[in-house]
């Protein structure tokens, strides 16, 4: 592993693409359609990224709004479609309507991709019970990180079990790495450095003009600052608590996946 703390940015197109890499990027996450939080790309456009940037690359494997599966063989061609295409790295997580992990449709879906590394993303923060979960995942082949925030209302709410669990890095269930995205701040970076959580993911923190807007190299370039420095001069302390996102329900909407 990398000394290096991972910074990941969300990238929509090649444009982005190469500003995430020119601010410092070590990695992006390739998605379509923020309105509906991040689905799955077509190929020509991760063709076209991946012709722009030399990054280490995932790709969202998601078909609509919320955690629910859906279609799993429409979700298991996706993902042979793009690896055809070059992709080596993927994105995924799902729950059933009881909030627990869909085992089933994330195997299905995991034996399609051969080893290839991924990220259980923020499904997690939507889970019945976090710990159930990571162990039922503990295991499968390639899974080497969760996104998360820790609460689906974002770090500010979930900073204490972001750092309760970077506590039990190494036991069963917790030997991925956390990669902490939705909401984040660059006034949370000191604690959870200091906690040795070592990867980062921003969306909307990368664009100053909203999701209209591209990614920009130079809000980039803050964060590869700020993350290698392990500090920031504004102190974490909370803002008011935001309307917390539901939990998703089967079909139904879920909040961010970012």
């Amino acid at each position: 592993m990398s000394k290096r703390a991972v910074l990941e940015v969300i990238a929509l197109d090649a444009e982005d693409a190469v500003a995430a890499q020119a601010g410092g990027a070590d990695r992006l996450e390739l998605v379509t359609e923020m309105a509906a939080d991040g689905l799955t790309p077509p190929v020509a456009v991760f063709a076209a990224v991946r012709a722009a940037v030399d990054l280490s690359l995932r790709v969202m494997l998601r078909l609509s709004d919320g955690f629910a599966a859906g279609d799993v063989d429409r979700l298991v061609r996706a993902a042979a479609d793009l690896r055809a295409a070059g992709a080596q790295e993927f994105v995924l997580g799902f729950l059933d309507a009881e909030g627990a992990v869909d085992l089933a449709a994330v195997e299905r879906i995991v034996a399609g991709l051969d080893g290839c590394r991924w990220t259980f993303h923020r499904a997690l923060d939507h889970a019945a019970d976090r710990d159930a979960l990571r162990k039922q995942l503990d295991g499968l082949p390639g899974l080497d990180a969760y996104l998360t925030a820790g609460s689906p209302a974002g770090v500010d709410a979930g900073l204490p079990t972001l750092l309760a669990e970077a506590a039990r890095h190494g036991e069963q269930g917790y030997e991925q790495r956390l990669l902490v995205g939705g909401g984040l701040r660059l006034g949370h970076l000191p604690r959870l450095r200091a906690a040795g959580i070592d990867a980062f993911h921003i969306g909307g923190a990368a664009r100053p003009h909203g999701w209209s807007g591209p990614v920009s190299a130079h809000a980039v370039r803050e964060w590869r600052r700020a993350v290698d420095a392990g500090h920031h001069e504004t102190a974490w302390h909370p803002e008011p608590a935001a309307e917390a996102e539901p939990v998703a329900q089967a079909g139904g909407p879920a909040g961010r996946v970012d």
